[in-house]
C-alpha cells in the first residue's frame, strides 16, 4: 500500500517537528542539550500542586472526572481575565477567555478557523518553528518579516499587508527563537499600520512574564485592535505538563468560532488539570513564585552570556537576552548551524540550528541556545564545548 496517495495535502505540506528529532538524539544523559524550550523543573511547584491535586478532589468529588464545557473552568477563566486586567489594564471577563490544551492547540485552533489554502500569513523571520508548523497544515502562503533590535520592521510590514493577509503573527516579548522584545516605539508604529486593516494580530506571549529587569512593555493590539488574539500559557509560570493554555480576545465572535473548533477537536481541555491549576493560583502567591523563576533563569541566562564571552570566538554574535528562556547565536557568514550540528553532538552537546525557525531558507547560519533547563556548572561546560568547536571550524 502506498501510504502517500492516502495523506491530506495539508499535512504533507506541514514539516516535522525538527525539536521533538533533536531531543531524541540529544536523551544520551551525557548529552549537554540546549535544544528544547523547556522550563527548569526545580522551578515546578510540586508540594503545593500536590496540595492542590488533594483538595480538589476532596472539595469537587466527581466535577473533577466528569466532562465539562468547551471554554473551560469559569473559575480559572474568570481568574485569567482579573489578572489580566490588574497587570495590563485591560477590559476582560471571562467570556473572553477560553482555555486550551496548551498554546500549541490555540495555534492551531487559529490557523482552522482563520486560514483556507492560499490565504496570507505574517510572520517574524525568524519564528517559533512550532507556528509554522501549526500553520503548514491548513497551507498559507507565508510572508517572513525581517527582525531588527526593536522588532518586527515596520516598512517590510506595510509591503506585505499589500497581499491577501489573513492574520499576523508575532512574540512581541523575548521572541522565540531569538530572545529579542519589541521596543515600545516599534510597537507603536506596527500598531499605526495594522489598526485601519481588516487583519487578525495576534500576539503570543508565553514568556512575557518571566522579565529580567524593567517592566512589561504595553500590548500591541489586546485592549486597542478590534480583532486581537492574545494567547498565554500557564506551561512557563507553573507546569507545562498539565498542558494548560489559554486564548483571549475581545471579539467575542471570534471566540465563538474557536470555540466550536475546538470543541471539534477535542471537547475541552482536561478539566482534572485546570481544577487543580485554578485551586493552586487560588491558594498560592503566583507573583511570588514567578519573581523565583525569574530569578533563577536571570543567573542561568548570565552563566550562559559569559561562558559565551570567554568561550566563543569573536566573530561569532549572541544577543544577550533580558527575559525568557532562549538567545540567538549567528555565526560568520558561510557556515552552516545544520552542518555543525552533528559534530557538536560528538562532543555530547546539542542545540537547535536556525533552519526550522525560518520559511524556505537552508543551511542558515544561526542556532537558538535555551539556558533554563541545566544548572550553571552544566551550561559553562556546554557552551565551552560548543566554542572550542567553533575555534577549530574557524581555523
Amino acid at each position: 500500500m502506498n501510504t502517500e496517495n492516502l495523506l491530506s495535502e495539508g499535512i504533507k505540506a506541514t514539516p516535522p517537528s525538527f525539536v521533538r528529532g533533536i531531543l531524541k538524539a540529544a536523551s544520551d544523559p551525557d548529552v549537554i542539550s540546549f535544544a528544547g524550550g523547556l522550563p527548569n523543573p526545580v522551578s515546578f511547584p510540586q508540594e503545593e500542586l500536590l496540595q492542590s491535586v488533594e483538595r480538589v478532589v476532596r472539595t469537587y468529588g466527581s466535577n473533577v472526572f466528569q466532562y465539562s464545557v468547551t471554554a473551560g473552568l469559569p473559575q480559572l477563566r474568570q481568574y485569567i481575565a482579573d489578572r489580566y486586567n490588574r497587570l495590563f489594564d485591560l477590559p476582560l471577563t471571562a467570556d473572553n477567555v477560553i482555555i486550551t490544551t496548551g498554546s500549541q492547540q490555540a495555534l492551531d485552533l487559529v490557523g482552522k478557523v482563520l486560514l483556507d489554502k492560499g490565504d496570507g500569513v505574517i510572520v517574524e523571520k525568524p519564528t517559533y518553528l512550532a507556528a509554522i508548523q501549526a500553520f503548514s497544515l491548513q497551507q498559507p502562503v507565508f510572508y517572513p518579516i525581517e527582525l531588527t533590535q526593536d522588532g518586527m520592521n515596520p516598512q517590510q510590514l506595510e509591503r506585505a499587508l499589500q497581499n491577501p493577509v489573513k492574520f499576523i503573527y508575532a512574540i512581541p516579548n523575548f521572541q522565540n527563537p531569538t530572545g529579542l522584545t519589541y521596543s515600545a516605539e516599534n510597537r507603536k508604529r506596527i500598531y499605526e499600520i495594522v489598526k485601519d486593516r481588516d487583519v487578525v494580530f495576534i500576539e503570543d506571549d508565553p514568556y512575557g512574564e518571566l522579565c529580567f529587569d524593567g517592566e512589561h512593555q504595553p500590548y500591541i493590539g489586546a485592549g486597542k485592535l478590534p480583532n486581537s488574539i492574545l494567547l498565554g500559557t500557564f506551561s512557563k509560570t507553573v507546569t507545562p505538563g498539565m498542558r494548560t493554555g489559554f486564548i483571549i480576545s475581545e471579539n467575542t465572535e471570534l471566540l465563538k468560532y474557536l470555540s466550536i473548533a475546538k470543541e471539534a477537536g477535542d471537547l475541552h481541555t482536561n478539566i482534572f488539570s485546570q481544577y487543580v491549576i485554578w485551586d493552586y493560583l487560588k491558594n498560592n502567591d503566583l507573583d511570588l513564585h514567578i519573581a523565583k523563576i525569574k530569578a533563577l533563569y536571570q543567573k542561568q541566562a548570565q552563566a550562559m552570556t559569559d561562558a559565551m564571552d570567554r568561550y566563543f570566538p569573536p566573530a561569532v554574535k549572541y544577543t544577550k537576552p533580558h527575559g525568557g528562556m532562549f538567545l540567538w547565536v549567528t555565526l560568520p557568514e558561510g557556515i552552516s548551524a545544520m552542518s555543525l550540528f552533528p559534530k557538536a553532538l560528538e562532543k555530547k552537546v546539542a542545540f537547535v540550528p536556525g533552519d526550522p525557525f525560518y520559511i524556505g531558507i537552508e543551511n542558515a547560519n544561526t542556532m537558538r541556545l535555551n539556558y533554563t533547563n541545566a544548572d550553571c556548572e552544566t551550561i559553562r561546560e556546554g557552551i565551552r564545548r560548543l566554542g572550542n568547536l567553533l575555534k577549530e571550524l574557524l581555523k
